[in-house]
């Protein structure tokens, strides 16, 4: 069963940059998808970013371009750079891990089967 702890939040300012990490020390890390979601009160979560077991890379079109989402099988991380961040990008943001194996990673909230905690993004103007 995977177990997620999110870091790398904060404040910043418009234009700024961030690095959130998602530590998995569950096992099948490797073999896992594992996507990006951000909610603000009052709002549905939402999918920003995914990226397969192999690597490959899925976005929302409001981050394509700014962020980018990595992994590094040894250290069972998956991070997301975020770059010239924007005051609407202003969410907790959680990492998820697809546990019902499917084909290609989700960009719906029912894909996945294991949430971190989440932490807390804000930008302001």
């Amino acid at each position: 069963q995977a177990q997620l702890a999110e870091s790398g939040g904060g404040t910043v300012q418009a234009g700024g940059s961030l690095k959130l990490s998602c530590v998995n020390s569950g096992r099948a890390f490797s073999t896992s998808h594992t996507a990006w979601f951000r909610q603000v009160p009052g709002k549905e979560r939402e999918f920003v970013a995914a990226i397969s077991w192999s690597g490959g890379q899925t976005y929302d079109d409001s981050v394509k371009g700014r962020f980018t989402i990595s992994r590094d099988n040894g250290e069972k991380t998956v991070y997301l750079q975020m770059n010239s961040l924007k005051v609407e990008d202003t969410a907790i943001y959680y990492c998820a891990v697809d546990t019902y194996r499917s084909l290609t990673p989700p960009r719906s909230t029912q894909g996945y089967g294991a949430w971190g905690q989440g932490t807390q993004v804000t930008v302001y103007s």
